[in-house]
């Protein structure tokens, strides 16, 4: 049948998860998750991979080994795609993103160089602008006080290069669009108009070739 957004109960299921994250409550609801939240997730992933990439779905368990909070399941459903892309699903509606979240060591230095010089640096700049003009937010990741070191503290774009991360980010609260294909219209929007931001990074960035 094809995706047809996510019904209403996908985001009752979150927001009972949320008040009882509990195996009870997860095996009480399974089905609910399956056919509501993720036979859709797996529908759009798989009407987006001609232009986006493969999609690649993040578990439902939290790692629990080293974190205080031990609960079992996360209160959202997120997924990727190959060619750049994240899709986000709570209780809270829905989100999507673009760009390079938390890069690692060796994509930062390659983020920090190419903005430091003066033509990708700049370059950088017109595609932020280009894609914020289309009404989307373009946000840096955990950035630093200062400029990194070995860079000028009144370096001209100081404020780029503090960032660990670069993304586009919009989410949506749970609107009856979303329980129709229309979900798919406004993701593949954001997707297409974000596509600037990604191509410089995959440009001037790259994946990471090892894994820190």
């Amino acid at each position: 049948m094809g995706f047809a957004g996510w019904p209403e109960r996908a985001f009752t299921f979150y927001e009972g998860l949320e008040a009882d994250n509990s195996k009870a409550y997860w095996t009480a609801n399974r089905a609910i998750y399956d056919a509501d939240v993720l036979a859709p997730m797996e529908d759009l992933l798989s009407e987006l991979a001609d232009e986006f990439g493969d999609g690649k779905l993040f578990r439902p368990y939290r790692d629990v080994r080293f974190s205080a909070d031990k609960s079992p399941y996360k209160t959202a459903m997120g997924a990727t795609l190959a060619k750049g892309g994240y899709v986000h699903l709570s209780a809270d509606g829905l989100g999507v993103a673009v760009g390079y979240h938390m890069m690692a060591p060796d994509q930062l230095a390659r983020y920090r160089q190419a903005v430091a010089e003066d033509v990708t640096g700049e370059q950088l700049r017109r595609v932020i602008a280009q894609v914020e003009g289309r009404g989307i937010d373009v946000v840096g990741e955990e950035p630093l006080k200062t400029a990194p070191r070995g860079y000028p503290k009144d370096h001209p774009r100081a404020d780029l290069l503090r960032n660990k991360g670069l993304i586009t980010w919009q989410e949506w609260p749970v609107e009856p669009w979303m329980h129709t294909a229309k979900a798919k219209e406004r993701i593949v929007k954001h997707l297409r108009a974000a596509q600037p931001l990604q191509a410089w990074l995959d440009d001037r960035v790259g994946r990471s070739d090892r894994s820190g």
